[in-house]
């Protein structure tokens, strides 16, 4: 393969998140299957590396991530994994998850960073970030050589050995899925081959190797698989789209739980007493399958899979879970607001998968949830100098806080630095000729081959609205379709200028097809309104919306920088945590059943997201949750009497 025909082969590899088929296919069908090219069918983003973010608040985050992301040492991510392979290390390790006594080291170090390096590096062109990467890969490459296996971890195959047997280990699997997702990107998005060979040793042995000894029975594996694993089939089945190896699909078949999936695919929620983060990335993996083998099986789990969560299990900022579980019949949140809501690897997870789904059907709901995640339960996460959040509490007068600098390390911090280095990888997608305009992001897409450009002028949620300038050497015939969100009152479209008559109703694509010319401008005016939305199971509490802003009350400092805000170690909940406020109360319940948010809220500045509530007992100040940095907060309100 030449230099030219691989790099356009990783371009490729990276920009698409799987292949729609129409049909189920034989396995000696499945890797043509994998290399289809079909465009016309299936809808996809762009590269990473075609798009990148202009001045505004999400290369703002982006960069304070990266800064994050250059201040660790790669001797020190690397220490654990030197030591289980034999080879000497003289660094000083980090402290948390990525001690090394912790059973989740190396998670973070071999899966996350490596992960979120090579995303920043495509995002950016971050140079420096890449080789980073680099240099952790070759350590990783010494480290696999030494233990002669095919094996990788930053701990010993022991661990893998008490999950056989049946006794206590933290997720063994879950950590290997990481390493070799970071590999994968790696490979995927900065052309690392070194990456790509490890990650296959790596799969061999949890393939053929690990499951193939021939004393594992079927029923032991599935007792084994409900320890979390993480999205072992994921990374199994974007390994065989890569390779063309139909080996990898067997292997992913083997992560696999009936008892998970079946009742799914019957439409059943069985969701209560589920670890929620421990199962999205099955449901992933899932999507996948159906992406690489057109099994419309998979594709009926994943959708009706996160249908139900989105609906029936989720709070108003686009996240689900109470202390890490599904705690509840679906639809009955009453009484679970606390510290330990909406983890948020859950978000992160959730928003791949409704990436992924958007690309099978190109439905409005789907980027609307991505937009209320985006901007409610992941922007806002990180602080000033670029640590994450682990929980999301959403119970009245509690605060946001971060993880230390060098000794947590959680799974959070993980996904965090992921989130924080792709920001632009659902701006836009395409079909064929077409390009979709999914979320109203400052950025330009530079669409090479087509020899167009899109730059995207916008401060939204500040500015209601987007503009979008064509750039292109010659007049393009083409189709672009920019989403008219479900929360907007009625949006107004312009080109150059000139009103268009007929608009798109919210909730769907306002598809514009025409003959472009260079310099034209296509501008969107997407109105703002109130609104509420009541808990799951209690229409007496409620949350107020601002187009798709989750609006809260400032209730006043939060902590001092210390235990209450910077969390050390592995626990993931502040020390000596006080008990939940009040929720603060609507004016006027007396006499009332309910009441609308024009009754009590009042619109400041919509520039400046700047809000007043009038409450029972007295004015409350109200901005997007997004921007709550060191104040305790509340999210809900008591907006009625509860009913007994």
């Amino acid at each position: 393969m030449t230099d030219h025909s691989r790099r356009n082969f990783l371009k490729t590899s990276a920009a698409a998140a799987g292949f729609t088929l129409i049909r189920s296919l034989a396995p000696a069908e499945v890797l043509r299957a994998v290399t289809s090219s079909d465009a016309s069918a299936r809808i996809v983003p762009f590269p990473l590396a075609s798009v990148r973010l202009a001045p505004g608040i999400f290369r703002d985050e982006a960069e304070i991530n990266a800064r994050y992301l250059d201040s660790l040492s790669v001797d020190r991510l690397l220490h654990s994994f030197r030591l289980t392979a034999g080879i000497s290390s003289s660094a000083t390790p980090y402290k948390g998850w990525e001690d090394p006594a912790c059973e989740l080291r190396g998670h973070f170090v071999g899966g996350h960073f490596l992960s979120a390096v090579a995303l920043a590096s495509a995002t950016s062109g971050n140079d420096e970030l890449k080789n980073r990467g680099d240099q952790v890969v070759a350590g990783l490459v010494q480290c696999q050589k030494k233990i002669g296996t095919g094996y990788l971890s930053a701990f010993p195959a022991e661990l893998f050995e008490r999950l056989v047997q049946g006794k206590n280990v933290w997720a063994p699997f879950y950590t290997y899925h990481k390493i070799m997702a970071g590999l994968l990107d790696m490979y995927l998005l900065t052309g690392n081959a070194d990456a790509l060979e490890v990650c296959e040793g790596m799969a061999k042995w949890a393939g053929s190797d690990f499951w193939g000894i021939g004393v594992i029975s079927a029923e032991q594996r599935q007792r084994m698989l409900r320890t979390e694993y993480g999205g072992m089939n994921e990374v199994l089945v974007n390994l065989a789209a890569v390779t063309k190896k139909n080996r990898y699909l067997d292997a992913a078949r083997l992560f696999e739980q009936p008892s998970f999936l079946d009742p799914l695919a019957e439409r059943r929620d069985e969701l209560q007493g589920l670890h929620a983060n421990t199962h999205v990335p099955k449901i992933i993996g899932a999507a996948r399958m159906y992406e690489v083998t057109g099994d419309r099986r998979y594709r009926e789990i994943a959708e009706y899979f996160l249908e139900e969560v989105l609906t029936a299990r989720s709070y108003v900022i686009g996240n689900t879970s109470l202390d890490e579980h599904w705690r509840t019949l679906p639809g009955k949140l009453a009484g679970t607001l606390g510290w330990t809501n909406a983890e948020c690897c859950v978000a992160y997870n959730l928003m791949k998968l409704e990436r992924i789904v958007f690309g099978w059907t190109a439905e409005t709901r789907w980027m609307d949830a991505y937009e209320r995640s985006l901007f409610n339960c992941r922007l806002g996460t990180q602080n000033a100098d670029g640590l994450k959040q682990y929980f999301f509490p959403l119970a009245s007068g509690y605060w946001r806080a971060y993880n230390s600098p060098e000794e947590s390390f959680w799974c959070c911090t993980g996904t965090g630095v992921e989130e924080f280095a792709k920001f632009t990888d659902t701006i836009y997608f395409y079909r064929g000729s077409e390009v979709f305009v999914n979320q109203f992001i400052a950025s330009t897409l530079d669409w090479k081959s087509e020899e167009i450009s899109i730059q995207q002028s916008t401060s939204f949620p500040s500015e209601q609205g987007t503009t979008l300038k064509v750039n292109c050497a010659r007049p393009h015939l083409r189709t672009i379709h920019v989403r008219i969100p479900s929360w907007t009152s009625g949006a107004e479209v312009k080109i150059n200028e000139r009103s268009l008559e007929a608009v798109a109703d919210p909730g769907s694509y306002l598809a514009i097809r025409r003959v472009w010319q260079d310099g034209d401008t296509l501008t969107v005016r997407l109105p703002m309104e109130l609104r509420q939305e009541s808990l799951p199971g209690d229409a007496s509490v409620t949350a107020v919306l601002y187009g798709p802003l989750v609006l809260a009350a400032k209730l006043g400092a939060g902590p001092a920088d210390g235990p209450g805000k910077i969390i050390h170690g592995e626990a993931t909940v502040p020390q000596n945590l006080p008990p939940a406020e009040k929720l603060p109360e609507g004016k006027a319940l007396a006499g009332r059943d309910s009441v609308k948010p024009d009754d009590w809220i009042q619109v400041n500045s919509a520039a400046e997201l700047h809000f007043n509530a009038a409450g029972a007992s007295g004015t409350y100040d109200l901005t997007a949750m997004y921007k709550i940095r060191d104040e305790r907060y509340s999210v809900y309100w008591q907006t009625s009497k509860p009913k007994e």
